[in-house]
């Protein structure tokens, strides 16, 4: 097999150290060197160098958690080195030989012969909003989670506040949660913190309120109440960061806001996933694939086994199919008529990460081209319908009878 690098290096990385295998081709001959290095700041330094020392210009090294970033960027400084991710399902070695430096040198092994498909390893600025934007979603989450703690403690508590009021954390909400803390137990004086806008009667609003609780409810109530206010703070200091980092991605993200179905939370946060650079994704295809939001390819002897989507990207999957929940509920949207064609034949589920999928295409089309979305309404009204009604033709025909169909004036618009 060709030798495409024959001076290269393959990596193990871990918590603590990383072992290193150089593979050099000399006169016709393989040496291998291996060595291993501590992962602080000077292990890593003392790699580069003895990297550079032999003469390296290829390094391979697995994508294990977080610990192969460090090493990608202190190799990145070098500046003298081509640094290849790779997936380390892509790359498993022969079982029975699972050590550290038979790990080291397989990759070694594979990248001389450039066999390792390297992964997408976003820019700096890139890398940094990803982070900021994954880690407001943690929030977020854990703020749920708090939220529904409080729930629990008030149904233990017999108060059914969050069947009168919509949102228990809202002005009303909060004001009368907080009169629970203090130690306030009667009802009426509870419902008369409602806002004039609640929907929900003062009585019913005091039938709600008539509860037991008890010091240890008051107790569980004030600390979650506490944990969300935190959780607000770090939240407002990370969209702080986010608007100050947003620099280069302002174009792109007022183009991505065009789109049904996109707020400027969720832009920041697809943006972070993808990046703004298209061209590292040569297709359509090849997107999509790294996406992860396509069906998988799982066929034998001429059999579809399974059209599920592939495991992986996690973050960016979520995201896109929380927007197209958004998008769905807009009319006259494509996106909304993809979804009430898909849904009676696929399902409500299947049907909207499709449309997700669709979503992102568009995404990627229109970072690549530099253009802004823009809707097809009547055509995409005209073709919905005619595809309605011939789906419903076939089905009569299905059925034993034949229909010969008429467009009714008031309709044809």
């Amino acid at each position: 097999m060709e030798v495409l690098h024959p001076r290269c290096a393959g990596l193990d990385v871990h918590k603590k150290t990383v072992v290193a295998a150089v593979r050099l081709v000399e006169h016709g001959k393989v040496r291998i060197d291996v060595r291993t290095f501590e992962t602080t700041t000077a292990g890593l330094i003392g790699l580069a160098e003895w990297l550079a020392s032999h003469g390296v210009t290829s390094v391979a090294m697995e994508a294990t958690g977080v610990y192969w970033k460090p090493v990608w960027h202190i190799l990145s400084e070098a500046g003298n080195f081509e640094l290849v991710l790779a997936n380390a399902q892509h790359v498993k070695a022969v079982p029975g030989r699972k050590r550290d430096v038979s790990d080291a040198v397989w990759l070694a092994e594979l990248q001389a012969h450039g066999l390792i498909r390297g992964s997408f390893v976003p820019p700096q600025e890139v890398g940094e909003l990803r982070s900021l934007m994954r880690t407001r979603k943690q929030l977020v989450r854990e703020r749920t989670s708090h939220v529904q703690r409080i729930q629990k403690t008030l149904e233990e508590a017999n108060i059914k506040l969050d069947s009168v009021i919509s949102d228990v954390l809202g002005q009303s909400g909060r004001a009368m949660l907080e009169a629970i803390v203090a130690g306030e137990r009667d009802p009426k004086r509870l419902a008369a913190l409602a806002h004039a806008r609640i929907q929900a009667s003062t009585e019913t609003l005091a039938k709600a309120l008539d509860g037991r609780p008890t010091k240890v409810h008051r107790l569980l109530l004030r600390v979650h109440l506490d944990q969300i206010d935190r959780i607000d703070h770090s939240i407002a200091v990370i969209d702080r960061g986010v608007e100050t980092h947003l620099g280069s991605f302002r174009e792109a993200t007022e183009l991505v806001l065009t789109v049904p179905g996109m707020g400027p939370t969720s832009t920041t946060a697809v943006l972070g996933e993808i990046g703004i650079d298209m061209s590292r994704f040569p297709t359509e295809g090849q997107f999509m694939s790294w996406s992860c939001m396509v069906p998988r390819n799982d066929e034998s002897a001429g059999k579809r086994r399974s059209s599920r989507m592939r495991k992986g990207g996690t973050w960016l999957k979520t995201t896109m199919v929380q927007c197209a929940w958004a998008a769905v509920r807009k009319t006259d949207c494509r996106f909304a008529a993809l979804f009430a064609r898909l849904k009676p034949k696929r399902g409500a589920g299947r049907a909207i990460c499709a449309v997700a999928a669709e979503m992102l295409r568009t995404i990627y089309h229109m970072l690549k081209d530099g253009t802004c979305y823009e809707e097809q309404r009547v055509a995409q009204r005209q073709a919905t319908r005619h595809a309605e009604a011939n789906r419903l033709l076939r089905r009569l025909a299905r059925l034993g009878f034949t229909a010969q169909i008429t467009p009714v004036a008031s309709a044809a618009g």
